[in-house]
């Protein structure tokens, strides 16, 4: 099992580098920390007395890691969770925040493991975990894979702007898509022909 800080470094990886992206909701973004997250951590790097895209696009890698592994994964208590999941949890907190968390807790509910869908990882949920990974040991991280998929195509359906993160220009998957398929097995993870299928409504 990697250590956080090997996740974290792997998760700054698939964010990139600095952007301002008009049809992104979070805004000016560097390695996936947000110009809300920067400014909500008071980080103005620049000296200048305010927070604002300059502080974001000077944001080292080794900030960004630490800025996820204290605020990402230590404080949503990520870490409490079926090791199975942690790295994937992970990856979709920094992507998506508490949102993470609700998909897991949504993926519990449909394994007939109540739980509240409130976005925090609390006993209730980190029991759930346990109750879920020990009911399905060998399934429980793709599952969890596949609700993340679920989730960014319906983010496309829902938000035309967004599509381009889920589809390709020429048809193939986009980023979103390949994201959560990083921790998916080869065998769940769709074809080509599958994910065309599955966006070709999208026009």
């Amino acid at each position: 099992m990697q250590d956080v800080y090997q996740i974290a470094q792997q998760i700054v990886a698939r964010e990139g580098g600095y952007v301002d992206d008009p049809d992104d909701p979070g805004g000016a973004t560097n390695f996936g920390v947000t110009i809300g997250t920067m400014q909500r951590l008071g980080r103005d790097l620049t000296g200048d007395g305010r927070v604002d895209a300059a502080d974001v696009a000077a944001l080292t890698r080794d900030q960004a890691v630490r800025i996820f592994v204290q605020h990402y994964f230590e404080r949503p208590r990520i870490g409490e969770l079926p090791q199975v999941l942690q790295a994937s949890v992970f990856d979709m907190y920094v992507n998506a925040g508490a949102n993470a968390v609700k998909i897991l807790q949504r993926l519990f509910n449909d394994m007939r493991i109540e739980v509240d869908v409130d976005g925090v990882i609390g006993p209730q949920t980190i029991a759930a975990a346990f109750r879920a990974e020990a009911a399905a040991p060998d399934h429980l991280a793709d599952a969890y894979g596949i609700a993340r998929r679920n989730y960014y195509y319906a983010l496309g359906d829902a938000r035309p702007a967004s599509r381009k993160y889920a589809r390709r220009r020429d048809g193939g998957k986009g980023g979103w898509i390949i994201r959560a398929e990083e921790f998916i097995s080869p065998r769940y993870q769709l074809t080509d022909a599958a994910h065309r299928a599955r966006v070709a409504a999208w026009g």
